[in-house]
């Protein structure tokens, strides 16, 4: 695979959030722009800059991979040579707490405090791996072992809920939740392994049978869930907020007002079929599956759970195989759910919901737009309306 090459900028601020300058552009080797650990890497080692990358800035392209990209960040040690700078920097209230000035000492000194606490000791190495819109992540290692501190923002914050239940039925099945704060920050026990990207079907058979034995195990959690302020889409909830995620492309997406005229007939027909509601993870492709020859495989990344139909999990689940492939994955899943809800058609909710599961993925990109300030709206510039466009070819 060819990828695009990434140059990076840092603009500097120092702890008071005074602008500083902007070090000489560098090129890093993953063209991801979340991804910070070459970034800090190349400060340190080009420019004698130990540096936290606090968030993006802005890029000469609309959207990622690639490019010229801008990022703002502290200046923690040393004195590089800086170039001069226009770059002023300014409050905004939809920023995350860990892409503020100080923000990323604020979590780190949490965690430090909590793995005292805990008998882990004094991280003896930490590495800044991702910061964008939707996470900060730092890798702690400690004479206990890898333990991940990730920071979400608040919209995101449930997760924590989700893997506490999840470690207490089926404990390993998700990264151990060693603590959590509340307000978006996590430390999590690291899983052995590799991450399942590009999958073949065959692994991605074993993906679907972990993911349904945790739904299984929450159909008789799944109020509680709610309780614990799981994001519900069950019923007239996922109508509604399909409804007004549409509502201000329906004189852009041509054939966009016919699907949600149709909406109510299609979720009833759906609701006809007869598969419980349950927890789905909201994100289910392979990458978000970690394999381990020496522990069972554990499901990743819970941050877009929420509650409704499992459907959409094996919609995305398929989502780059071929139809003779997508298929058998499908029939499995589908014998699974007739075994829990005899007389279900499992089958016919795929096929009814496939354009639903567009939709939803507008509506999930519209709220990370909602949620964060323009400088990171290049990472979802063109979501909302490729899934609402998309949810209309399928449709």
């Amino acid at each position: 695979m060819n990828l695009p090459a990434r140059t990076v900028v840092l603009v500097l601020v120092d702890g008071d959030g005074g602008v500083l300058g902007a070090l000489p552009p560098f090129e890093v080797g993953l063209p991801w722009w979340p991804e910070v650990e070459e970034i800090v890497d190349g400060a340190d080692e080009r420019f004698g800059a130990g540096v936290s990358v606090l968030r993006l800035l802005h890029a000469d392209r609309s959207h990622p991979p690639g490019g010229i990209v801008t990022y703002l960040a502290q200046l923690e040690r040393g004195r590089p040579a800086l170039e001069p700078t226009s770059f002023e920097l300014r409050p905004h209230p939809r920023r995350a707490p860990y892409a503020e000035v100080g923000g990323p000492a604020e979590s780190l000194a949490w965690a430090r405090d909590v793995l005292a606490g805990a008998g882990y000791g004094t991280p003896e190495r930490i590495r800044q791996r991702k910061t964008w819109n939707l996470s900060g992540l730092w890798r702690l290692d400690t004479a206990r072992g890898t333990v991940w501190l990730k920071h979400l923002p608040p919209f995101l914050r449930a997760e924590h809920e989700v893997l506490a239940w999840l470690g207490a039925v089926a404990p390993g099945s998700a990264p151990p939740l060693i603590a959590a704060d509340g307000t978006g920050r996590q430390l999590l026990g690291h899983l052995p392994g590799e991450d399942g990207f590009f999958a073949p079907a065959s692994a991605r058979l074993a993906m679907a049978d972990l993911l349904h034995g945790l739904q299984r195990r929450a159909l008789e959690d799944v109020d509680a869930l709610a309780e614990r302020d799981v994001r519900d889409r069950r019923g007239g909830l996922l109508l509604e907020q399909i409804v007004a995620t549409a509502e201000p492309w329906l004189g852009e997406v041509f054939g966009l007002d016919a699907l949600v005229v149709g909406l109510p007939a299609r979720l009833a027909a759906v609701d006809a079929c007869g598969v419980p509601e349950t927890l789905v993870h909201g994100d289910f492709h392979p990458g978000n599956v970690r394999f381990s020859a020496t522990v069972p495989p554990a499901v990743l990344d819970w941050g877009d759970a929420f509650l409704g139909h499992p459907a959409f999990d094996v919609i995305r689940l398929c989502e780059g195989l071929e139809p003779e492939d997508a298929e058998p994955l499908i029939e499995r899943w589908a014998a699974q759910w007739r075994q829990v809800a005899p007389g279900s058609d499992p089958v016919r909710a795929v096929r009814l919901l496939r354009p639903v599961a567009a939709l939803l993925g507008a509506v999930v990109y519209a709220t990370f737009v909602q949620n964060i300030e323009p400088s990171e709206w290049p990472y979802h510039t063109d979501d909302v309306a490729n899934g609402l466009r998309s949810a209309v070819e399928l449709g």
